[in-house]
This record gives C-alpha cells, sequence and structure tokens, in this order.
C-alpha cells in the first residue's frame, strides 16, 4: 500500500500538482451542521444550486454511497504581485487573480482524469473525480487530508502555499488511507486580518461568510443588480474579490505559481474600464473565450465594469457611461444610471429628464428615482 501511495504522489506531482493528501471519503457532522446554518440563514443567497444539494454536500457517501478513499490535490495559482496593489487604480477593473487566464476547471479536470485513470490501472476500483463540478466540500477534505486548515475566511491555508490554492477532488471505493495519516493544526491563532480587511463586512464571525455581501458573490453568481449600499465598496473589482485571501500573513510562504495557464494575460492585468465598457456581445466572447469570466456573460460583466467607473471619479468615461444607458440590457442600465450620477451629478439630471418618461422597465426607473433622491439627499446634507 505504502508503494502504491508514493507511486500515486509522484504521477500527481509530474502531472504538475503541487500537493496531495488522502483521507476516509467523511466529513465531521460539526462541518456539516456549519453547512447547514449557512442555508438555513440564506447566507448562500441565490446559489439555489447549494441548497437543492444540501443532504448530498453534508457527505461524501451521500452522494457516491461506495466511496472509502478522497484523494485531494492542490494545485497553487500564486500570484507574481500582491493583488490589493491593484485596488489604488481606480481606472482599470481589478480581475481575481484566478480568472486572469483560462478556467482552472477544465486544466484540472484533465489532470484529474489522467491520474484517475492510472490510478484504475492500479487498484481496478471504480473512481470518480470533481473540480467544483458537483455537490461535494472540497475544502473540509482537504483539511483532512493535511494539505492545510480552514482559515477564518473558510478557504484553505496551506503552510507552504498559503491562500492561493485550487483543489480536485477523487473519490475511490477503495481504501487507501491506512499508511497516509498527516494532518495540519489550526495555525490562524488570534489574527484577524481577513476579516477585517473585507470591504463589505461579509464576515459574520470567524468561519461564518455571508455570500449576500462578498463581493466575489456580487459580481459573479449574483444575476440581479448590485445592492445600492454596496455599490461604493466594490470600488474597481470588476470579477471577484481577493482582499481576504492576499492579506494572509501565510502567504509569506506562497510561491509563484508556476503553471502557464494560471500566469495572468497581460491584457488581463490592468484593463482599462474605458475600454471594457464598450464591449459587444461578441467582442466580450472573444476576449473572454477560455475564461472562467465568459460564464458570467457580457452584461453582468459590464454591469460590473460600470459600478467600478461610479467609484473612479474618472470624468474621461462620462461619454461611455451615457452610452450604456441605452443599452438593450435593463441591468446594464442600472447600472449606467447609478455611474453616471457618481460622475456629473449635472449630466444625471439632464439625461433623466429626457429619459424617464420613456423608460418602461421598473427596475430602470426605480433606479433613475432613487439616485436622484440620493443626490437631493447629499445636497441638503451640505446645506446643513
Amino acid at each position: 500500500m505504502s508503494s502504491l501511495l508514493e507511486s500515486i504522489k509522484y504521477r500527481a506531482y509530474k502531472l504538475g500538482f503541487d500537493d496531495i493528501g488522502f483521507c476516509e471519503a467523511s466529513i465531521s457532522n460539526e462541518i456539516s451542521k456549519y453547512l447547514k446554518e449557512f442555508v438555513s440563514k440564506g447566507r448562500h443567497g441565490s446559489m439555489s444550486w447549494i441548497s437543492d444539494t444540501l443532504e448530498r454536500r453534508l457527505h461524501p457517501k451521500n452522494m457516491w454511497e461506495d466511496a472509502k478513499t478522497a484523494i485531494i490535490l492542490g494545485s497553487n495559482y500564486g500570484p507574481e504581485n500582491n493583488p490589493l496593489n491593484k485596488l489604488n487604480n481606480k481606472s482599470s477593473g481589478n480581475i481575481s487573480v484566478y480568472a486572469q487566464n483560462k478556467d482552472y476547471h477544465k486544466i484540472i479536470k484533465g489532470k484529474l482524469k489522467n491520474l484517475a485513470s492510472w490510478i484504475v490501472s492500479k487498484t481496478k476500483g471504480d473512481i470518480k473525480v470533481f473540480v467544483d463540478t458537483a455537490p461535494i466540500m472540497e475544502k473540509p477534505l482537504a483539511e483532512k487530508a493535511g494539505l492545510g486548515w480552514t482559515g477564518k475566511h473558510t478557504n484553505i491555508v496551506s503552510p507552504n502555499f498559503g491562500s492561493w490554492l485550487f483543489l480536485g477532488v477523487i473519490l475511490i471505493d477503495t481504501d487507501l488511507t491506512g499508511v497516509n495519516k498527516k494532518s495540519n493544526i489550526n495555525k490562524c491563532g488570534t489574527c484577524s486580518k481577513c476579516l477585517d480587511i473585507c470591504p463589505t463586512n461579509a464576515f459574520i464571525g470567524p468561519y461564518k461568510l455571508d455570500a449576500r455581501k462578498c463581493i466575489s458573490y456580487l459580481t459573479i453568481e449574483n444575476d440581479s443588480h448590485i445592492p445600492r449600499k454596496l455599490r461604493r465598496l466594490i470600488g474597481n473589482r470588476i470579477y471577484g474579490c481577493d482582499d481576504c485571501l492576499a492579506i494572509c500573513p501565510w502567504n509569506k510562504f506562497a510561491k509563484i505559481s508556476k503553471t502557464i495557464s494560471y500566469i495572468p494575460r497581460d491584457d488581463l492585468k490592468k484593463p482599462t474600464l474605458k475600454d471594457l465598457s464598450i464591449l459587444s456581445e461578441i467582442d466580450f466572447r472573444l476576449l473572454f473565450s477560455g475564461s472562467p469570466i465568459k460564464r458570467i456573460g457580457r452584461n453582468k460583466f459590464i454591469r460590473n465594469v460600470l459600478i467600478a467607473i461610479g467609484n473612479s471619479s474618472d470624468r474621461s468615461l462620462i461619454l461611455n457611461t451615457r452610452r450604456l444607458l441605452d443599452d438593450n440590457s435593463s441591468i446594464v442600465r442600472v447600472a449606467a444610471i447609478w455611474a453616471l450620477a457618481q460622475l456629473s451629478k449635472k449630466i444625471f439630471l439632464y439625461e433623466i429628464k429626457k429619459r424617464l418618461k420613456y423608460e418602461k422597465n421598473k427596475d430602470v426607473i426605480n433606479e433613475w428615482i432613487e439616485t436622484r433622491e440620493e443626490l437631493e439627499g447629499l445636497q441638503m446634507d451640505n446645506i446643513i
């Protein structure tokens, strides 16, 4: 058994994985309790697939009764530069580190299938592979397998790679865990940097996230308008957010990823809001072909860009913003109204007089009115 495990490790590293661990295919009742609370409190927001598959998520065996061993693979995507440094460049869009090149799901899944096929040839067992593609909790399994521990930001912290690990899981109906016992003690201590840095205060407390306030959720999973009270807090983050990961002190042990497909594309390192705001449907698909960003669609992406424009104080973006007031998507028009008001009250007041009476969409009408009321309220506050 020992030689088999060592052979699996060797092959995993040869395929480009950076860490590997083995554990029993089970999750503690305490972890399951956290997930139940997360759903019962509605903290998963509109991510209905979490609540719809809750029972299957609680334990790997609920999804596959024959599963005995979980093999957890880690793939390092550590960035060359701290992503927090990009937050001050208000005229460019800040894209989460993981999304600045190829879609990691496809890259890791190909490697997992390669490794799984080899394991099957040696064990004759049945096997299943997962990369965020099934109702299975990868992070508790990764902690159990010794890849790291769950940080207060609810993500895995690795003693070797900090907070920058993609996770893949292989389940097998063979017991491989007997001689591979390892674990990592939680070493977060009294540190709360990941909680304190969150722009929207999405953490209720250590290890407890309210996804509805998380910028990653708001800019990626959220299909509707971004709540008004959170828009200014989003800054120039147009796809995801790395703040709680980037601030982690354990990143002093992080390593720059050697995987070419994780290295940021030059055109996605500091894309200008001006260039992004003029993307048509076809332009969007071409620019983000093979990227996870393509999944959210052009309209949600332009919505995010417009929120960043509203936070940019860059008046050279007024013209592009005004053009988007005529966009076919109500999600885009709502964001354009808000962004325009942040850049120019005078032009906003001109546009509302011209457009409000012709608008048919209720959300857009409400945005015009609420934004005007907000501006009038600010004016009164200044007088007072």
